[in-house]
Order: C-alpha cells, then sequence, then structure tokens
C-alpha cells in the first residue's frame, strides 16, 4: 500500500472529525538565546523549542510548515497515530519541502498525550526544529493544579564553528555516511534518492569546528557509552544551567510535568530535588501509578509524572547520562531563596529508577492476551569504528520493506548485536513491550541494551509505509532505519 491508497484514507475516516485546530510553523535560519548564549541555528521561529502546538483529542489538526531554509525540509508528528501520507518522511510518506515551499500537514488526532513535532529530514532536528505536541483528553481523569512542560536537548549547533552535519562526518572520520537512498524515489511522490543529503545541508562555511566525538564515556545503566557525541551544552527549555528557567509554583501545588527528550545522542537521567515523582503516563499513553524517585528517557521517550509541590527552591536535573554533564530548570515555591548552583546533585537522581519494562499498563490501554499472528525478528548491527549501523547489515534504502497485513497482531523481536543502546522508534502505532507474563506499557519508543533484546506487540490497524528506526539522530543517519510496508 502506498501512502494515500484508499485504505489510508478508510482509516482516516474512522478516526472521525471534530473541530480544525490551524497553526503555522516556518523553518527558517534564526539566533536563539540559550541563557547569555546567543547562537545561530534552523528553528521554528525566534523560539526553542519551537511554540507549543495544543490541541484535544478528536480535533482536526491543520499545521502549514513553510520552509525558508536553504534545503529541503519536513516535519514529523511523533507518537502520533496518523495518516501516512501525514507522517513527514521524506522520500517515503511524501517529496521533501522545498526551500520557499510550504506544505499543509491535515489529520484528525485520535489519542490525548504528550508528543513532539521535528524535522524528519538528514540531521535537521539536532538543530533547533523541534516543538511540543499536547494533546488534552476532553475526558482528563487527573487533577493537577499547574502543568509544567520540559524539553530536554544536547546542543551543538553554531557553537565554535560545528553543526551536526559537521559531526557526523567526523564519526565517519571525514567522509559522508555511506547510506543507499535507493534509486526509485518515493511512490507517487516523485521523491529524490538524494533527498537526505541535500536536507542536511552544507557545514558552516569556514570551519568544522573541533572534534565533538565522545571518548571514555560510560553508563552502568545503559550498559554502554553513553552516546558518541560529546556536547558543549545540555539544555531545558532551551536555556543553559547558568540561566536556567523557573517554573513558579505555590506549596502544595500539584504540578503535571510533560517530559520530552528532544535530543539527538543523549539518554537523560531526570530528578526533581526533595520531591518524588508518580509516574502516570509514558510515551502519551497511561500506567498504572508508580512512584520513583528518577526517570530515564532515551531519545525522543516522553514522560508524564505528578509531583506535589514542597516550600522553597529546587532544582529539575536532567544527568546527561554516561557524559558526566547536566541540563537544569528550576521549580520555585518560595518568594526567596537562591537558585540552585549549576552542579547541583540532588540525592534523587541515585534513588528509585523504574525502567519502562517495570510499568503497567493502564487498563484502557492493556492488550489482550492474543497470540502474535506475525512475528519478525531483526538485529541492529555495527560498530563505533566504522560507524556502520543499520538492521541485519543492511543500510537503509527506501525500497526496503518488512511486510505486514492489515488487522494483524505483529510481534517484532529487535536484537540488539552491537556494543551499544538503542532507542528504537516505529512511527505510526503504539506497541506493547512485552515480558514473559504479560503485554505491557504502551510506546512508540523504548531502549534496547547492548545484546539484550525489545520485544513488543502492536496492532497493524494503520495502513501505508511506516518507518522503524533508532533515535539517535546519528545512527539512524548512518543508515539504522527500515520500513514496515502493509501488503494486501
Amino acid at each position: 500500500m502506498n501512502p494515500s491508497d484508499p485504505e489510508v484514507l478508510a482509516a482516516e475516516k474512522k478516526r472521525g472529525g471534530g473541530p480544525v485546530r490551524r497553526f503555522r510553523l516556518t523553518a527558517a535560519e534564526a539566533r536563539v538565546d540559550l541563557g547569555g548564549r546567543t547562537l545561530r541555528t534552523w528553528a521554528y521561529g525566534d523560539d526553542l523549542p519551537g511554540k507549543e502546538v495544543r490541541v484535544t483529542a478528536g480535533d482536526i489538526l491543520d499545521l502549514t510548515l513553510a520552509n525558508h531554509l536553504p534545503v529541503d525540509t519536513t516535519l514529523h508528528s511523533h507518537g502520533i497515530r496518523l495518516r501516512c501520507d501525514m507522517d513527514g518522511v521524506p522520500d517515503l510518506t511524501q517529496a521533501g519541502i522545498k526551500p520557499g515551499a510550504e506544505f499543509a500537514y491535515r489529520f484528525a488526532v485520535q489519542h490525548p498525550g504528550t508528543y513532539w513535532l521535528h524535522s524528519h529530514s538528514g540531521m535537521q532536528l539536532d538543530r533547533g526544529l523541534y516543538a511540543p505536541l499536547i494533546v488534552e483528553d476532553p475526558k482528563e481523569p487527573l487533577t493537577y493544579d499547574k502543568e509544567w512542560v520540559v524539553v530536554l536537548d544536547d546542543w551543538v549547533d553554531g557553537v565554535d564553528g560545528s553543526t551536526p552535519d559537521s559531526v557526523l562526518t567526523q564519526l565517519h572520520h571525514g567522509k559522508r555516511p555511506p547510506m543507499d537512498m535507493g534509486t526509485g524515489g518515493m511512490s507517487g511522490h516523485g521523491g529524490s534518492a538524494g533527498h537526505h543529503a541535500m536536507a542536511r545541508g552544507p557545514a558552516r562555511a569556514g570551519s568544522s569546528g573541533p572534534s565533538r566525538v565522545l571518548r571514555g564515556s560510560h553508563s552502568d545503566l545503559l550498559s554502554s557509552m553513553g552516546g558518541n557525541v560529546d556536547f558543549p551544552y545540555y539544555l531545558v527549555n532551551g536555556r543553559l544551567p547558568q540561566a536556567p528557567t523557573v517554573f513558579r509554583a505555590k506549596p502544595g501545588d500539584r504540578i503535571r510535568l510533560r517530559i520530552i527528550n528532544a535530543g539527538a545522542d543523549t539518554a537523560f537521567r531526570v530528578a526533581l530535588g526533595g520531591h518524588e515523582m508518580t509516574i502516570t503516563h509514558t510515551d502519551g499513553y497511561p500506567v498504572q501509578p508508580t512512584t520513583t524517585d528518577a526517570l530515564l528517557l532515551g531519545m525522543a521517550e516522553r514522560y508524564d509524572v505528578l509531583v506535589t509541590a514542597q516550600d522553597g527552591v529546587f532544582p529539575l536535573v536532567a544527568l546527561a547520562e554516561g557524559k558526566k554533564a547536566r541540563a537544569l530548570a528550576v521549580l520555585r515555591t518560595a518568594k526567596s531563596g537562591a537558585l540552585p548552583e549549576p552542579s547541583v546533585q540532588p540525592d534523587e537522581l541515585q534513588g528509585r529508577l523504574v525502567p519502562a519494562r517495570r510499568l503497567v499498563p493502564g487498563d484502557a490501554v492493556a492488550y489482550s492476551d492474543r497470540k502474535p499472528d506475525r512475528q519478525i525478528r531483526l538485529r541492529l548491527t555495527g560498530n563505533m569504528k566504522d560507524f556502520n549501523w543499520s538492521f541485519d547489515h543492511r543500510p537503509y534504502s527506501v525500497e526496503q520493506r518488512h511486510p505486514i497485513r492489515q488487522d494483524e497482531r505483529v510481534r517484532l523481536t529487535i536484537i540488539n548485536a552491537t556494543n551499544m543502546w538503542h532507542p528504537i522508534h516505529l512511527h505510526g502505532h503504539t506497541f506493547a513491550m512485552t515480558g514473559l507474563d504479560a503485554a505491557g506499557a504502551r510506546k512508540d519508543t523504548a531502549i534496547v541494551l547492548p545484546h539484550r533484546k525489545l520485544v513488543f506487540d502492536f496492532y497493524a490497524d494503520n495502513p501505508g509505509l511506516w518507518m522503524l528506526h533508532c533515535h539517535n539522530q546519528y545512527h539512524s543517519e548512518s543508515g539504522m532505519m527500515t520500513t514496515l510496508g502493509y501488503h494486501r
């Protein structure tokens, strides 16, 4: 099935149609202030992150992206179960949006939750092209006084001449990644085979910056190196630890935090000093309330938590796992009191941490014990020396397909045969993490540790062509992407 085939349109029609909510984003060169450090990058307007897009489940989202960049771009609504031709994957579900052109993304938004928007073209995600997408629940079961959207990021663009593209080239020892983009382009859309190279854009004139290759890193939580890139900065809501954002509340307020990891190469361990957190959702879907001191978020994962605000000034610390660095924001409920130091280390970072595989899905979203109709096994392959990340030793090609059929329950087993951890993301669906006893929490992105496996089930109820890829941007752009395709 192609991205706009009748089956795709029929599935979209079943999602219904409520009020149309219109938004407009402009991707353009911008100067952003990280809190005393102003840098040139690409962003959605002058804000970092981009301005929040907020709708209600049942709405029709009509979002126009205007491209004022010097290269092609697209927009992906991460985690949303949407019609395939609105998924924003260049050469697969749409042609890239040319410089000076615009594209209207229009689709029904069925499920509430915490999601986000980002470019899906080349290395653009690791610039400033991302924004929160919040889908409110018209029958919200949670009670809280305030809401705090927290976006985490690792940052390199524009620092001492560095760009994400130049860093990718460093990881490939001075060469462009040898990814096979195929020759046929995208079915029915006239896609061009070289889109990802074009969408990356050239490195800034004059310098490729200092070496950003991470060395000597290790994380016990991730059983491997923390990542591949030594970022100069780590941000919460676009701010450096030396000039953090401050969220104000009253003692006793019940606060819902919606935490999004928009980083390209960094897992964050997150804790709020002086508080315990109650996990209520992961990747937009409810779980049985679970108390924890800290969270671990791989790239593109989201967690919703509730906290009861204490009296004082408290650090929200996002430790760059395995990288000896951190991002910082502040919760203030007292009128006086100094801000925490950038190096603050709350005890909660070393406290309880509940991994996603141990979370129990909410009753309304739990999978039945139905057996899978189809099983697919894939291996993650590659190594740090050659930086040749792929599925089954096959770099990404737009022609590659792993067949599935409408209404199947599919079990996907991903075996990590590498020495690195990988956050794996499936487009257009949510899956249930599967253990020995029962189907677990519903997610769209999950970490698989080195020499371990990730097993999950999903229902093939959204026809089209859907990417499965590592959400380490440097791994995916080196070839660790593939496609699941619905067949009649």
